[in-house]
């Protein structure tokens, strides 16, 4: 682990990971190792400092010229739990409370592409977001929200494809033509091998589905984001700043190569990445690290790949507030801190934001809790004045230094990357830098370095547990009652011909979207579709 005065050996962890140093050394670092000097001035400045205009390339000012005095970002709120219904009302209740946006969580068996009947998912279905196991299911989730009114965001990765299709079909079903739907399918399954874990297959046929998804999309539904790339997932499981631009660009890298190697144009399915940050509480590192990763990818897209397009080579993004940063203890602390990841946010340009109710480091956030996160991104649009001007932190010397200093710093880990081949080769060394990283949080933690109000100081005896959304275990057997009915009441020869069919074409080479997209609307489930292509790609087993 880097420490200060570390041998040149450990300079490489030094640049991407605090150091530890104890609670009485005068200096001060960010997450990323960056030493914060007492006073910034024009000395600290890039010597090429070009900041540009916003809405000009390479972006470090954003990608819109007006920012939000045109239009403020997305207010979405993550939601999802237990039954495709109840979830419907929590949907509906956060628009009727002024959320521009859905966000929609899923529950652990419909990530890994499992039916709820399976016996693995026995205690988790429902649990962590809503289960969505056919085409009934996603009908009753959107029941009564026209989807050519709203943008929905789905946190969705190994079955994005049958996720993004079953939300066509319901479309289809309302009248709207697929032309008109608008959202996201987070479909980026590279960090749920470095971060997270619901995987399904290994990672070529994954990078199949993927761009199976991307060209899918350009053809039929061309205002759908088709992949949200992420670095949420590996600063939720410790890494830094730093480390999260490099490991987010380096897979969207990954993507962009397999999509071209796939023989789709850069300019036609560029425009349509869309990634997904972190917001922690250090709010000026953090605009800066969302400055450098705008400037960037414009670099990389135009200079690696040759993008001409001006959209393919913008980075456009979605922010949710730190999930690890929330506290158990003194959980109303959570709100300021959450205010503060959101103002870093749309300070730092976002186009989508979530923020994360004050009791979601106990449980599914309640109706109370989930309306106080919306309130508190309304109070930030129309009172904080941080959207009345662009890039409010422009020309500021700490903000500038930083946004520097973490472009060269992520550059030389993305360099690291490439070296080993890309992140699909790099899976085990990017898994084991942010390891080192969350250990030196938690150490810097435990010696009282770096201070968490609550936690490791102002410390109070008495535990305040505020009301918590419990969901009814009678929600799983009402599912797996639905569930039944719903495979004893169709036409099982199709149901079995249409299984085949997809395992047929598993085998070849051509986009498999067209095959599952018939499979789920002949009511093959889930679970099913999943499995059947499963039954030709394998299941992806780690190694390390």
């Amino acid at each position: 682990m880097a420490i200060a005065g570390a041998s040149d050996n450990d300079q490489e962890e030094e640049e991407t990971v605090a150091p530890i140093v104890g609670p009485d050394d005068p200096r001060r670092f960010t997450d990323s190792g960056i030493e914060i000097a007492e006073l910034y001035s024009e000395a600290d400045l890039p010597e090429d400092l070009d900041l540009g205009e916003p809405g000009e390339f390479p972006y470090t000012r954003g990608v819109h010229r007006e920012m939000y005095r045109k239009q403020t970002w997305t207010m979405r709120q993550y939601a999802g739990y237990a039954s495709a219904k109840e979830s419907n009302e929590r949907y509906k209740y956060l628009l009727s409370k002024g959320s521009t946006g859905l966000s929609m969580a899923f529950d652990l068996p419909t990530q890994l592409g499992l039916d709820s009947d399976n016996p693995r998912c026995l205690g988790e279905v429902g649990r962590t977001g809503v289960a969505i196991d056919t085409i009934d299911d996603m009908r009753t989730a959107f029941d009564g929200i026209p989807l050519d009114q709203v943008s929905t965001s789905m946190t969705i990765n190994a079955p994005a494809a049958c996720l993004l299709l079953l939300y066509e079909l319901v479309g289809e079903e309302q009248g709207v033509g697929s032309e008109k739907l608008r959202g996201t399918t987070q479909n980026d399954v590279l960090k749920e091998y470095i971060a997270r874990g619901n995987y399904i297959y290994p990672p070529g046929p994954t990078m199949r589905l993927t761009t199976d998804l991307f060209e899918y999309c350009h053809e039929h539904v061309p205002r759908w984001n088709t992949i949200s790339i992420s670095g949420y997932h590996f600063r939720e499981k410790g890494c830094s700043a730093v480390q999260e631009v490099a490991f987010t660009l380096s897979s969207g890298i990954a993507y962009v190569q397999a999509a071209i190697d796939k023989g789709l144009s850069v300019d036609d399915f560029a425009p349509r990445l869309a990634f997904f940050f972190n917001g922690h509480n250090n709010v000026f590192q953090e605009v800066a690290k969302f400055r450098a990763a705008r400037r960037m990818w414009a670099h990389i897209m135009r200079e690696r790949f040759g993008a001409t397009s001006e959209k393919a080579t913008m980075l456009r993004f979605h922010t949710q507030t730190g999930g690890v940063t929330l506290t158990a203890q003194q959980p109303e602390n959570n709100i300021v801190r959450v205010a503060l990841q959101g103002f870093a946010a749309v300070c730092g340009g976002t186009q989508s934001l979530h923020t994360n109710g004050f009791d979601e480091a106990l449980a599914l956030p309640t109706e109370r809790a989930a309306k106080i996160a919306l309130r508190t991104q309304q109070v930030l649009a129309h009172e904080s004045g941080a959207a009345d001007t662009v890039d409010p932190f422009a020309g500021s010397y700490f903000v500038e230094a930083l946004t520097d200093e973490v472009e060269a710093r992520a550059n030389k880990l993305i360099a690291k990357v490439d070296d080993l081949g890309g992140s699909v080769n790099a899976i085990e060394f990017i898994t084991g830098e942010i390891d080192e990283s969350a250990w030196g949080y938690q150490e810097r933690y435990r010696i009282g370095q770096d201070i968490v109000v609550g936690v490791n100081k102002y410390v109070e005896d008495a535990a305040e547990v505020p009301d918590l959304l419990r969901v009814d275990p009678e929600s799983e057997r009402e599912q797996l009652d639905r569930l039944k009915q719903f495979k004893g009441n169709r036409d099982q020869e199709l149901v079995a011909q249409r299984l085949e069919e997809l395992r047929v074409l598993a085998r070849g080479s051509e986009n498999l979207l067209p095959a599952i997209r018939q499979a789920l609307k002949d009511r093959c489930s889930l679970g099913e579709v999943c499995g059947a292509m499963q039954d030709v790609f394998g299941k992806y087993a780690p190694t390390f």
